[in-house]
């Protein structure tokens, strides 16, 4: 094995099943946990058996692809359960830019997972005995501004109206940042216990420092099928049953929404149709319900014509509309003109990749890059030519309150 791959001999992986684990997140160790978990289902894992910084740039979806390769190509691998998830798996966390740097790739050392009744156990070398220490409240959060203040941050949606209703671009989408200082060091477990507690339809991830629980499935790729969910279009939770009724159906019914959906959705097909020999997408939206929004959804599924990983379904994919804008590269100009800071992995991709190249990405949405006793949230959102500042930092908040949440309990 490459020195230069950071391993000094292939990897020896052993995946056996085991009895049910109970709560996953409750095996997990407090250094540095991996997590990619929904309705109590899917992946926890810990220790780095590899690791590697993906170099930035415009390729580096398909280095991050020949590094994989290499690594899962030379392993020794005696896989009893021979499923999506099972054998080794690399966790990963991409920066939504991709002339930034921290994209990252992690080959954890012991992976616990769940699915359809089965759960199973993968060791990388000797099998590592974490000790599994009791939940650490980290005690008073105090806020502060991030990149820019709520008035710089609704200046800076008012300039891209402005850019949009010139005719420069149809879309784009401007994130926030937040600063958070706990009094003591955070406890990446507890964020997600209570983001999987609080929010068990979405997909709660831990990768590299990035924990957040997002509601958009970017590509789940098993064998030829893929599947994905757009979600564009937002409105907050109503006080009661029928306010949240009345508001569903006025984001249903708003032009500006709607539009920004069909950008979304657009993008998407746009991205896998070359990819695939079947496509399908709803013509008309759902509405998908989370504790504190509501979005417009539509889920997409697809056959892939060849022997694509999901890294590859990814690499099309980012960034979609729902994250950047339309057309793309006007958005990203507007982007980085305006938002005033490098987003990390905030809206980029997140998630998992076995060596078959089946795996779960999302878009790393509701999220916090946590460093110590020190958080940094993001949110973010569709601006298009008749968007109010003043509502679109109201919906940045309440995206935001899912981290607060998080840290607060």
């Amino acid at each position: 094995m490459s020195v230069a791959l950071g391993l000094t001999r292939p990897l020896v992986v052993r995946t056996t099943l085991v009895g049910d684990p109970g709560d996953l997140f409750a095996q997990l160790p407090e250094t540095a946990p991996y997590a990619w978990i929904r309705h109590g289902e899917g992946l926890v894992a810990w220790g780095e058996a590899a690791r590697v910084t993906v170099p930035p740039g415009p390729g580096r979806f398909d280095w991050a692809r020949d590094w994989l390769s290499t690594i899962f190509g030379e392993a020794s691998v005696d896989d009893d359960v021979r499923t999506p998830g099972s054998g080794p798996v690399a966790f990963g966390s991409f920066t939504f830019d991709p002339e930034s740097r921290g994209s990252v790739l992690v080959v954890p050392q012991t992976i616990l997972a769940r699915r359809d009744g089965r759960a199973w156990l993968t060791t990388i070398g000797e099998e590592r005995l974490d000790l599994v220490t009791p939940l650490r409240d980290p005690g008073r959060i105090r806020y502060g501004d991030g990149s820019l203040t709520a008035p710089e941050w609704e200046h800076a949606v008012a300039r891209a109206v402005r850019r949009i209703r010139s005719g420069r671009l149809e879309k784009t989408v401007l994130a926030r940042d937040l600063t958070a200082t706990a009094e003591r060091t955070i406890d990446v477990r507890l964020l997600l216990t209570r983001l999987a507690r609080r929010y068990p339809d979405c997909y709660t991830f831990s990768c590299a420092g990035l924990i957040g629980a997002t509601p958009e499935l970017l590509v789940r790729h098993t064998g030829e099928m893929i599947e994905s969910l757009v979600l564009a279009g937002t409105t907050p939770r109503g006080t009661s049953r029928a306010d949240d009724m009345a508001r569903g159906a006025a984001l249903f019914a708003s032009a500006k929404d709607r539009y920004e959906h069909t950008c979304a959705v657009e993008s998407v097909r746009e991205a896998l149709s070359p990819l695939c020999s079947e496509l399908k997408i709803p013509e008309e939206p759902e509405l998908l319900m989370l504790p504190n929004v509501q979005h417009l959804a539509s889920p997409v599924t697809g056959r892939l014509s060849a022997g694509a990983s999901v890294l590859d379904v990814v690499a099309a994919m980012h960034p979609t509309a729902a994250v950047g804008g339309t057309p793309t590269e006007a958005a990203l100009d507007v982007i980085r003109e305006l938002e005033g800071m490098d987003r990390a992995g905030y809206a980029g991709p997140v998630g998992w990749i076995d060596a078959r190249g089946d795996g779960e990405w999302g878009i790393a949405l509701r999220c916090a890059q946590i460093e110590g006793p020190r958080a940094r949230l993001f949110a973010g959102c569709g601006i298009m030519g008749d968007s109010d500042p003043a509502s679109e930092l109201a919906e940045a908040q309440a995206k935001l309150r899912v981290m607060q949440y998080a840290l607060e309990g």
